[in-house]
């Protein structure tokens, strides 16, 4: 009997899926960037879901206007049933007409690029204590940025948009020649231990990922969805996981 992958559902029959950037999301923070100044001192935190992306393949890099930050990454293709390696790029920084940037830290872990943009002022006539900053080019209050907006509420998934080769989707899947299924599922915050899969009575196999918050997040994040049917009495111990990056990989055998 062969394997059939199942299509992800809306949380919400009325609101659609809780978030439009992930359609296994179930709580937290949505979209694919977070962005707050820190209470310590004022930084610019940024957060960006590169699931996939490796350490070693980040550059971050500050424009000579030292306005504005370009952060690109690579996620290699980590099975041979991927369709391709993904390559990321955004933009991000400040549109004010007070401050500069002054230091960048940038870190990477299970497929999220944290940043902490530190500021100095250029133009003392200016008394106000936050800048506006920006996520490619788009200033703060914009629809779609503010992790709580009801724009990432929806019954449509969005591609991501920092995508800049390879797919833009949050999943993809793979009919094998001997009846099998490849799935590649995004969880970017989840680490590898954070990683569990469960086949129920009914032959439904059901993923679930727990992102901690960690630095400056607003709050965690969990996903769980149900991916794929199996025969009853199938023993979960033949799939295979290969969880990384804030991605998990699950061959599952006839």
């Amino acid at each position: 009997m062969p394997i059939f992958h199942i299509l992800p559902v809306p949380q919400s029959p009325q609101k659609g899926f809780y978030a439009v950037n992930n359609p296994y999301q179930a709580s937290g923070p949505k979209g694919f960037t977070e962005f707050k100044y820190t209470e310590e001192n004022r930084d610019l935190y940024v957060k960006l879901d590169f699931p996939g992306v490796t350490k070693e393949s980040l550059v971050v890099r500050l424009e000579p206007s030292e306005k504005t930050v370009i952060v690109t990454g690579d996620a290699p293709k980590e099975s041979p049933h991927d369709s391709s390696h993904r390559k990321y790029g955004t933009a991000t920084g400040l549109i004010c007409d007070c401050c500069v940037i002054s230091n960048i830290e940038s870190f990477v872990e299970n497929g999220v690029v944290r940043l902490l943009l530190s500021k100095k002022k250029t133009n003392l006539h200016h008394t106000h204590t936050f800048c506006t900053y920006a996520a490619d080019g788009r200033p703060l209050g914009c629809r779609g940025i503010d992790p709580l907006d009801p724009a990432f509420t929806g019954p449509i998934i969005v591609p991501h948009p920092s995508v800049l080769k390879g797919s833009k989707s949050a999943y993809e899947l793979k009919q094998l020649p001997n009846g099998g299924l490849f799935l590649r599922i995004d969880m970017p915050g989840v680490p590898k231990d954070r990683f569990s899969m469960v086949v129920d009575g009914d032959g439904v196999v059901t993923v679930v990922g727990r992102a901690p918050a960690i630095m400056h997040d607003s709050c965690g994040r969990n996903y769980v969805g149900k991916v794929a049917l199996v025969p009853r009495g199938y023993d979960g111990r033949r799939i295979e996981i290969n969880a990384k990056h804030g991605v998990v990989r699950l061959i599952i055998t006839p």
